[in-house]
């Protein structure tokens, strides 16, 4: 058994993922948080037929799920939403903005659940109760009163559930601005901009059924036991009927080398675990599409040289000729490409460019899985691209067993988008939306996170309202966020807890809390449900267990549709109706979208329904009618490479992680148990080598300078040093700590996303050490 660290210090970690470590650390999770007796009891309603949806991650769960499937950060999520800690209006009274903002994130988390509407007061510097009524009366001021609705943004975390984000986008677009920037902006947007042009959707093409079926995994810039612990189970399962699973990251994570399942008691009895991926490829930095380049290229090879000696062709030929277009321009790409540069931009060897090949050839039925080690990069696009490019060759798209599997973050981030929180929706959608409630929607698109960003420094938007979520810790270029968001005359924060972005405010802001997906919402005498969409776009509905936090709390539907009632009155739409029961919202969710038909009586059977995802079935919703070959070419002019014609071997390339006691910016605890962290946040993951060759030893104390080319400094000061196993050149560090050294500049082609897993840095001796020291 593994021991309690109480002190900051860096230790290996000898113990496989989960086990008793992760039963332990939900123990003490659950005593932090004072989470009540009673609703220790809900924990074993999570992901129920009768229960609550984690309000946590978007891995699916199998029937919805027969029996409690136990996950540390779903446990962890689960606490810090029951929590019996409260954030009342005495809390507020006792502490100004100013001496909140001095704390850090971990500590704002840990003062619990918020009870009460607030309204800042710039003569005190406090925050101050309000009134629901007066509260949606100052919104509705302050957007009414903007000469124009593009004026205003309106973000949306992945926690909101398709009834409220279906009514916010539909106040919204009434109100008469497409400004919709959300969390699928900053993580899995190269995937929702890629796959369409490729497949005709973009959304995976697999569901639990396939990974049964699945002989070859291949798991792309992703850690499952940290992000998905619940995805360890279906990757365990596999292993042992013999599946071969493959860990494609620059970091090789503990999660994916050997998993202790809590909940198999021969082998927490035994202490043993079950050994996770057979094979770890680490690129560098930025590597994977090189790397996927590489790998298509030596298929094609392989089928050359079968055609040559008479053999069985590599490539699915009929699948090829029936199904996709712009194979042979895309061959002849491959051919032309120099196998030296691949080499050189991936950062492994040929060799290991030929296992990952032989593995993927071997395979019959092929998924493949991607977290945002994929889709936080320049060429992150591309790289979706050719990913399905590789996929394509052996038809193993539209397959039983196979295809393509992003793995989306927040609970329903998917969802959310699919009910319309898109700054860029279709035309169709539009169609239909004016036609089912008699209006004309704004027809230009909207902006993203970063384009709000900007529009906020430049003084154009000035209203900002957040449906759930941490803006300004999740956003890029932290200082300038910071400048941003005051900049506004109105900030609006949905929330459950209290974080930085409510003390980064407009010199109007709000405060409002929210019912919890563990929490009762009774409307008009009635238990309502909320709807969402996990990752395999199974859409399920979910009712909560325990008591409200607070008697004036509201439910994120009816605070949205309060908002909307109190700005638009409610002569075309019933919001405060709505509000009232969620099952005509769902009524009007079918009215608009394909693949809803029945919606209310579909939810009701246990684990809900499957939304037909096209390319699943091979139907291809592309300009071509049939799934796109796409052919690129290694990108030479990057930030990288410009920062290195500079810098030389000097310049590092950095990568944002989180910790394991994290999910997306909230902070559990201190500790990063498989990676060896305890009691401490600000380190940085180095090669050895690199350590030595940069003059510094494990231990020293650094601080990190961005490279760029806009003559905004961007430091992030006082980070220990951690040897680790991670590619020369490159490093990894955590965020939100890291966010101030990410330009806003700094964008995937097409996406937009900000490129957290590719910055160019510099490292120094730490200032404040050497002051210290002094």
């Amino acid at each position: 058994m593994e021991k309690l660290k109480s002190k900051a210090s860096i230790e290996p970690y000898h113990h496989a993922a989960g086990g008793w470590g992760a039963v332990k650390y939900v123990a003490i999770n659950l005593i932090k948080e004072k989470v009540a007796g009673g609703n220790y009891r809900t924990l074993f309603k999570q992901n129920q037929p009768e229960g609550f949806d984690c309000p946590g991650c978007a891995w699916p769960d199998r029937e919805h799920a027969s029996t409690f499937e136990f996950c540390e950060n779903g446990v962890k999520a689960v606490a810090a939403e029951a929590t019996t800690k409260r954030v009342t209006p005495a809390f507020f009274e006792a502490n100004t903005v100013a001496t909140l903002m001095a704390q850090s994130d971990y500590e704002l988390e840990q003062h619990g659940r918020l009870t009460d509407p607030m309204v800042y007061d710039a003569q005190t510097d406090k925050y101050v109760p309000i009134s629901w009524d007066r509260a949606f009366k100052l919104i509705a001021s302050h957007l009414n009163k903007l000469d124009n609705p593009d004026r205003a943004a309106f973000y949306t975390s992945g926690r909101a559930g398709n009834e409220a984000a279906f009514v916010y986008q539909l106040f919204v677009r009434m109100f008469g601005t497409n400004n919709f920037p959300d969390c699928s902006n900053m993580c899995h947007e190269a995937t929702s901009r890629g796959l369409p042009a490729t497949v005709g959707v973009g959304k995976g093409t697999v569901t639990l059924h396939d990974f049964e079926q699945a002989d070859t995994l291949l798991i792309f810039g992703q850690n499952p036991a940290t992000n998905h612990p619940r995805m360890l189970g279906e990757l365990r399962e596999a292993s042992k009927r013999g599946a071969v699973i493959v860990s494609i990251n620059p970091l090789r994570e503990r999660g994916l080398e050997r998993f202790t399942d809590p909940q198999s008691m021969l082998e927490m009895l035994t202490m043993s675990s079950t050994k996770i991926a057979s094979t770890f490829i680490q690129p560098k930095l930025g590597g994977d599409f090189a790397l996927i380049k590489g790998v298509a290229k030596r298929t094609l090879e392989l089928d050359d040289e079968a055609i040559a000696q008479g053999r069985e062709r590599v490539l699915d030929v009929d699948f090829i000729a029936q199904h996709t277009h712009g194979f042979d321009v895309f061959a002849d790409d491959l051919r032309m490409q120099d196998w030296q540069e691949l080499i050189d931009e991936a950062g492994v060897s040929r060799e290991h460019i030929e296992t990952l090949t032989r593995i993927y050839v071997n395979g019959k039925r092929v998924i493949a899985t991607w977290g945002m080690g994929i889709t936080q990069h320049k060429h992150s696009v591309q790289t979706v691209h050719m990913l399905s490019n590789l996929l394509m060759m052996r038809g193993n798209i539209g397959r039983e067993g196979a295809g393509l599997c992003p793995v989306r973050g927040h609970s329903n981030v998917q969802g959310n988008r699919t009910v319309g929180i898109e700054e860029q929706p279709s035309q169709e959608f539009l169609d239909r939306l004016g036609k089912a409630f008699n209006f004309e929607p704004p027809r230009e698109h909207g902006l993203d996170v970063v384009e709000t960003v900007h529009e906020m420094l430049e003084g154009h938007v000035k209203v900002f309202i957040g449906l759930g979520g941490n803006f300004v810790m999740a956003t890029p270029d932290t200082p300038r966020t910071f400048d941003a968001l005051r900049s506004c005359d109105l900030t609006v924060h949905i929330t459950t807890k209290l974080n930085r972005s409510h003390l980064v405010h407009g010199k109007d802001a709000l405060i409002l809390p929210t019912l919890g997906r563990t929490e009762i919402d009774v409307q008009n005498g009635v238990p309502q449900g909320v709807t969402v969409e996990d990752s395999m776009s199974m859409v399920h509905i979910s009712y909560g267990m325990n008591k409200p936090a607070s008697k004036n709390l509201m439910s994120e539907t009816a605070i949205v549709a309060n908002i909307a009632h109190a700005t638009l009155g409610s002569d075309k739409v019933d919001w405060l109706g709505y509000a009232s029961d969620y099952d005509r919202i769902r009524d009007a969710i079918e009215s608009v979208l394909d693949g809803f038909e029945n919606y209310n009586e579909r939810i009701a059977q246990p684990g809900g329904f499957h939304l037909r995802v096209a390319s699943r079935e091979r139907e291809w919703l592309t300009d071509t009618g049939k799934a796109n070959f796409i052919p690129h070419k290694v990108q030479r002019d990057t930030p990288i490479r410009r920062a290195k014609q500079l810098h030389g071997d000097q310049l590092m390339t950095l990568m944002t992680t989180r910790s394991h006691d994290q999910y997306n910016t909230t902070i559990y605890a201190l500790d990063d148990r498989y990676r060896g962290v305890f009691g401490q946040r600000r380190v940085v993951f180095i090669n050895p080598e690199d350590i030595e060759m940069l003059g510094f030893k494990a231990g020293d104390w650094v601080d990190m300078s961005t490279v760029w080319d806009d003559g905004i400094e961007r430091r992030a000061n006082r980070f220990l040093i951690v040897a680790y196993d991670i590619p020369r050149g490159c490093i990894g560090a955590y965020y939100p700590e890291t966010n101030p050294l990410v330009p806003l500049h700094s964008t995937g082609d097409i996406c937009n996303t900000p490129t957290s897993k590719s910055i160019p840095v510099l490292l120094t001796r730490s200032q404040e050490e050497m002051a210290l020291a002094a």
